[in-house]
């Protein structure tokens, strides 16, 4: 992220002995699965940076609260009281998680995706906007009505300011401008220069929105330090489950756009005109964002995971992660044949989140394989950031392909990878008993054989 919290990073990994630290309690930990060859394993959840496991915390806070649900800020019952209570609450708890400024707003959302939809629809008129290639699709494509400047991946992170600056200085003509940059990365894992990046931005007249899907889980996030103007992030990465997500940040250019959304909640005020038309005035509040009833239970959740995560402490989440991290990164570098996707090099700072490919295998062939044979789940493919991935795979950017897995029999080339990706509930014999099946899959091959079934492979049965 910042060189100032990379640094700290650092010196937590070594302040903390990993060794004493446990995982975090998720649901699934217990989970059974069968394998191809016979018998059952524990399954090893490994993709965390698709979705986490619920936290056992999160669950049981969820479960208390259900027999009380009810509507939210349209009841005069004493449940629909508190959960309204409830409801805004958490947003004051996600606010403190963030550290936001006191007059940030905290807009609750589906997930990151609809968090920069709904950014992408406020934006001022003629604002331009400036994303780097590396950014998920979730950041890279809502863009539509704005003027975008689309920025080579960088190799450094300096490369990556020196890169943005060129491009503001050279903006014509000079008006609102927008940057938008990943925490960390969902393909390398790597940490982004974010505060580096938000003095550039403002240097020019620029704001920047930070896309902490894959830091929040990670790392401390605070609005504050790293003087961004937004951040957006999902729940479902969080250890949070129910679809829900957060915008926050400044809250001009939201109380200045038409709502996201047009509907009960987001008015204030609605009134029959005498030509047959309508008047509304519309909220001013993070409500004006927030049309029809809100997916309280997910909010609750989202709140539930700040809370668990602050009272772990991120000093003993990074120091442990970082200790898997080490486990992973030195088995791979054991394999000739595994090479690991990166963008700022092997010393980068980075998330439990590593991206790879392996020589003589197609990457559908290879993560079928960990499932069917050793009960783990990882995940194939461009992982929503096709021109990353293709650049890190020395193709072109604007080179076409899908999301999920290619039509790539077994043992064909194919131009995906593979990401393993961990965090604060992963126990330290996942990540062993990944390590291991990589270095038998490539030394032995397969035990089973498998098909291409719509995209996919699967064991053949």
């Amino acid at each position: 992220m910042s060189a100032s919290l990379n640094t700290a990073a650092a010196a937590t990994a070594t302040a903390v002995d990993p060794a004493c630290a446990e995982p975090l309690a998720v649901l699934g930990r217990d989970v059974t699965v069968p394998l191809v060859t016979g018998g059952e394993v524990t399954y090893a959840a490994l993709d965390y940076a698709a979705s986490a496991p619920a936290l056992q915390r999160v669950w049981d806070d969820v479960a208390a609260y259900a027999p009380y649900y009810g509507s939210v800020h349209r009841g005069a019952g004493y449940l629909s009281q508190l959960s309204t209570d409830l409801f805004e609450q958490s947003r004051a708890t996600v606010a403190e998680f963030l550290d936001c400024r006191p007059t940030d707003q905290v807009v609750f959302t589906r997930s990151t995706t609809d968090s920069l939809n709904l950014l992408a629809a406020v934006l001022p008129a003629d604002c331009q906007v400036f994303v780097f290639e590396t950014e998920h699709h979730a950041s890279l494509l809502p863009w539509t009505n704005a003027q975008v400047t689309y920025l080579n991946a960088p190799r450094t992170p300096d490369e990556a300011v020196a890169t943005l600056e060129r491009a503001l200085a050279d903006r014509e003509p000079y008006g609102p401008a927008l940057v938008c940059v990943t925490g960390a990365s969902n393909v390398t894992g790597e940490l982004w220069p974010v505060k580096e990046l938000a003095a550039a931005a403002h240097a020019h007249g620029a704001r920047i929105v930070l896309d902490a899907a894959q830091l929040a889980p990670h790392h401390p996030v605070s609005v504050r330090e790293l003087d961004v103007d937004w951040v957006a992030f999902s729940g479902h990465k969080l250890y949070a489950p129910f679809g829900s997500g957060v915008l926050a940040g400044r809250a001009d250019w939201l109380q200045e756009a038409e709502p996201y959304l047009a509907g009960g909640g987001a008015s204030r005020k609605v009134a029959r005109r005498e030509d047959g038309g309508v008047d509304v005035e519309w909220h001013t509040t993070a409500a004006r964002h927030e049309a029809g009833s809100p997916n309280v239970i997910g909010v609750y959740s989202i709140a539930s995971a700040c809370r668990a995560l602050t009272e772990a402490g991120f000093d003993t989440l990074v120091a442990r992660e970082q200790h898997l991290i080490r486990t992973v990164r030195e088995g791979l570098a054991e394999v000739p044949a595994v090479r690991v996707l990166s963008l700022f090099g092997d010393d980068a700072p980075r998330v439990g989140v590593i991206s790879f490919v392996v020589d003589g295998w197609n990457s559908s062939h290879f993560a079928a394989a960990l499932s069917a044979e050793y009960g783990i789940g990882v995940r194939d493919g461009l992982f929503c950031a096709h021109p990353l991935v293709r650049t890190l795979l020395g193709s072109e950017p604007q080179a076409q392909g899908e999301c999920g897995a290619p039509e790539a029999a077994p043992g064909e080339r194919s131009l995906n990878a593979i990401r393993v990706s961990f965090g604060a509930g992963t126990p330290d014999e996942h990540v062993e008993r990944f390590v291991r099946a990589v270095k038998e899959l490539v030394s032995d091959g397969a035990k089973w054989q498998y098909r291409t079934e719509e995209g996919r492979c699967v064991p053949a049965v």
